[in-house]
């Protein structure tokens, strides 16, 4: 039997719109407030895209950002994955759109769809290709132009989400390095917490589910905030215990952006210090897919994770779904 090999992130980049949406504009658009928001999410303010982007156009500048971090031209990955739940449309797969925009032209493509989960699925999708031999370059980005679903009539969810993109290019590390543990997991039965209601074969779109809003996102804050609570620090300590890991081995958390109070009572479980945590959800909201890859690039762009660091990445969505990694941090094997 083939040994296994070892898979690692080769390089990063993301891509956040133009267009900054305060608290304050939107207290113009719903009955909310700056406090209110602030108090109970942490976000000061989130990225709109503009009239013209789609979300291949965001993926397609992260993913661009990702290869040049990585060294290497669109031509030599092999495989294209697009995490999102605000996909350009429901054929073709939005992977493609970017394969063949970035140039991409001996790569095979297609998308994830575990909304916020997204780009940790396709991260481990992504790594069992490359360890077994069947590919060496994948490129995974996760991209959202999540205010193109949100109903800015709902201000229980209008407020909570931006727009944004993500990638990472994965490739064959140092052995006994990169990605050292995956835990995905789904739960079914909280599907509806957290769903857009119209649109797919259940409920296609008519003039009545327009009329009802069916085609924005519907959610549970309650449900979905309990369901969060539990399942970070559950996933992060299962992908330490299969890492072989303590929680004092983690140098950095990088969670999924959608909550101060739900990143704050992880962080509390997993015992880690907040300089430890990467946090830009007061910046730009929750990006769904990009929320943990635009995260990650900030971190290592700003030099905050360096060789040999042991990270953590935790996210959660609907489905319901959740998923970590731990990752330990290594140079590409060219």
């Amino acid at each position: 039997m083939t040994e296994l090999r070892s898979v690692g992130f080769w390089g990063t980049g993301s891509y956040l719109p133009e267009r900054i949406m305060t608290n304050k504009e939107l207290e113009s658009i719903v009955d909310t407030s700056d406090e209110w928001i602030r108090t109970r999410t942490g976000i000061h303010e989130r990225r709109i895209a503009a009239d013209h982007e789609a979300t291949s156009d965001l993926a397609f500048k992260a993913g661009e950002k990702a290869l040049e971090h990585a060294g290497l031209s669109a031509e030599e990955i092999d495989l294209v994955i697009v995490g999102s739940c605000a996909f350009d449309m429901y054929l073709p797969a939005t992977a493609c759109l970017v394969a063949e925009r970035l140039g991409a032209k001996k790569a095979a493509a297609f998308d994830v769809e575990t909304a916020c989960t997204s780009f940790i699925y396709g991260c481990a999708i992504g790594a069992q290709f490359i360890a077994t031999g069947f590919y060496n370059k994948v490129l995974v980005i996760g991209a959202e132009v999540m205010s193109r679903i949100i109903d800015f009539q709902d201000r229980n969810t209008c407020v909570l989400f931006g727009d944004g993109a993500g990638a990472a290019v994965l490739g064959p590390v140092e052995n006994g390095k990169g990605i050292r543990s995956i835990y995905l997991g789904a739960d079914g039965s909280g599907g509806p917490s957290l769903l857009v209601p119209a649109g797919g074969t259940r409920l296609p779109h008519s003039l009545s589910t327009l009329e009802k809003r069916e085609h924005f996102v519907r959610m549970n804050g309650s449900e979905v905030y309990k369901f969060a609570v539990k399942v970070m620090g559950d996933a992060a300590l299962e992908a330490l215990d299969r890492a072989g890991w303590k929680r004092e081995d983690i140098d950095f958390f990088i969670p999924h952006q959608a909550n101060q109070r739900i990143i704050d009572s992880s962080v509390k479980k997993l015992k880690i210090p907040m300089e430890r945590v990467e946090v830009n959800l007061n910046r730009y909201g929750n990006m769904s897919a990009a929320s943990i890859p635009v995260a990650l690039d900030e971190a290592v762009r700003a030099g905050r994770i360096r060789e040999g660091d042991r990270l953590m990445l935790v996210g959660f969505g609907a489905g319901l779904t959740w998923g970590s990694l731990a990752v330990h941090w290594a140079k590409p094997q060219k």
